[in-house]
């Protein structure tokens, strides 16, 4: 299946470590990847139909620390849907004047709900539809951008209705929380002061962040699967979904 890896943070950080160490798995999951990075009230987003292990765009992300508060990638391994461009993850639409952007590990099967006004997918995966209905039951939902608190009790009644059709484990932002949803496999962790080594689990390379740090900052990381050999990943539960804000998580369900 597909990989995710999010980051959430109390000031900007760039996810070059990070990401580094996730395009490595690409080797597995070669059928194209996406970065969507939040900047105020504008949304950066990378996409590629090639492999990260393999694209000229992901060597740029490697290379240019771009600075953000919530940050979500994704490594497409395909179950429905061809290999193509619109196909890749994140997918980003506008609701209530903000960006919002969304990442799917997983397979839903029969899942064709009835979509109508301003959300329909481009392409033809199982991800963007689910993203799409998500999208149109909130603005049914709120009239205008509610609370975080409120938006995850709405998450948590809209959100059973999409895994019941098969594997849902996924990522979603509007720029000021960042959401995960556990279906079968998705862990975090929570760096912050007294900050320490961090040592990629897929690639020779460490980063002493004590060093790039203040004590003062806090940065989320959320991933299919640890990224790091030698810091404590938390895994997440089957039907666990967590809102991410500042750099920690605030809400369990």
């Amino acid at each position: 299946m597909c990989q995710l890896l999010g980051m959430n943070c109390n000031t900007p950080t760039d996810i070059v470590f990070s990401f580094s160490g996730f395009a490595t798995r690409a080797c597995e999951h070669a059928d194209g990847f996406g970065i969507a990075f939040f900047e105020g009230r504008g949304v950066r987003l990378f996409v590629d139909h090639q492999a990260a292990s393999e694209s000229p765009v992901a060597d740029l992300i490697k290379r240019y620390p771009i600075q953000s508060r919530h940050v979500i990638a994704h490594i497409r391994k395909a179950t429905q849907g061809r290999v193509a461009l619109e196909n890749c993850h994140p997918f980003v639409r506008e609701l209530w004047g903000s960006y919002w952007a969304f990442a799917h590990n997983g397979n839903l099967v029969d899942f064709h709900p009835k979509l109508h006004a301003a959300f329909h997918p481009v392409g033809d995966t199982d991800s963007e539809r689910a993203f799409c209905w998500l999208m149109q039951e909130l603005a049914k939902s709120h009239a205008s951008m509610p609370s975080v608190a409120e938006l995850t009790a709405t998450l948590k009644e809209l959100v059973p209705q999409v895994a019941r059709h098969g594997t849902f484990n996924f990522m979603l932002s509007q720029g000021e929380a960042l959401w995960a949803h556990c279906s079968t496999k998705l862990h975090y962790l929570v760096r912050q002061h007294p900050f320490g080594m961090a040592r990629l689990q897929d690639q020779d390379m460490a980063v002493n962040f004590a060093e790039l740090a203040t004590p003062a900052d806090r940065v989320a990381v959320i991933a299919t699967e640890p990224l790091t050999l030698n810091e404590q990943w938390t895994a997440m539960s089957s039907g666990e979904l967590r809102a991410f804000v500042g750099g920690e998580p605030v809400v369990a369900g």
